[in-house]
């Protein structure tokens, strides 16, 4: 089987999850617009997963480090799906801007947990670029440490019109198994994401 580079693989994966949201099932209230929604949720649970999966290479690859038993694979993956979780990120507040317009009529910037997104995005970035210039081992112990203080601030952050999982709560089972099929769709983006970053550091 030939394999093809990460590039190829994204480009056909965003079209299929472009297609896909396309035809995502409507809600009653919001009709066709909750398609946005679905993309939005979906997004941000792929980018929490790469910064989830960064975090626990890095503490794995730094435990051995410290034990004297060093994988430089595990750093050098943990940077990358740290960049990865990042992209995403960043990438899911435009995104979310939309979602807001189509089921709010307007812009909530006030939104606490739009403001958390934001500072996570700026702090993530600068991170980022300064462990750009450190060996690999630095982003694995910054990773972990950076979504560890994200999952507590997002758990100390209250919903004022923000629901807490509407997909996951939802009733309808059709919604549920869309939601499902395109969280699946965005991770494995998200894998090539990853990969491509990896690939550009050996």
């Amino acid at each position: 089987m030939k394999k093809y580079s990460p590039l190829i693989w994204f480009a056909l994966l965003a079209l299929v999850i472009a297609g896909f949201t396309a035809l995502g099932p409507a809600e009653a209230t919001l009709g066709t617009n909750a398609r946005v929604i679905y993309l939005h949720g979906a997004w941000v649970w792929a980018a929490l997963a790469a910064f989830v999966v960064a975090g626990a290479l890095g503490l794995v690859g730094f435990l051995l480090q410290i034990s004297g038993k060093g994988r430089p694979g595990l750093h050098a993956w943990s940077r990358a799906m740290g960049r990865t979780g990042l992209l995403l990120w960043i990438t899911y507040l435009p995104v979310s801007l939309w979602a807001m317009e189509t089921s709010w009529n307007g812009l909530f910037l006030a939104e606490p947990r739009w403001r958390v997104a934001v500072v996570f995005a700026i702090t993530g970035a600068l991170l980022q670029v300064g462990l750009t210039f450190l060996p690999a081992s630095w982003s694995s112990f910054w990773n972990f440490w950076f979504i560890a203080a994200l999952f507590v601030v997002l758990a100390a952050t209250e919903n004022v019109m923000h629901p807490p999982s509407p997909m996951l709560d939802s009733d309808a089972w059709r919604i549920q198994v869309f939601y499902g099929g395109l969280v699946l769709l965005l991770l494995l983006a998200a894998w090539q994401i990853a990969r491509g970053l990896r690939t550009l550091e050996r």
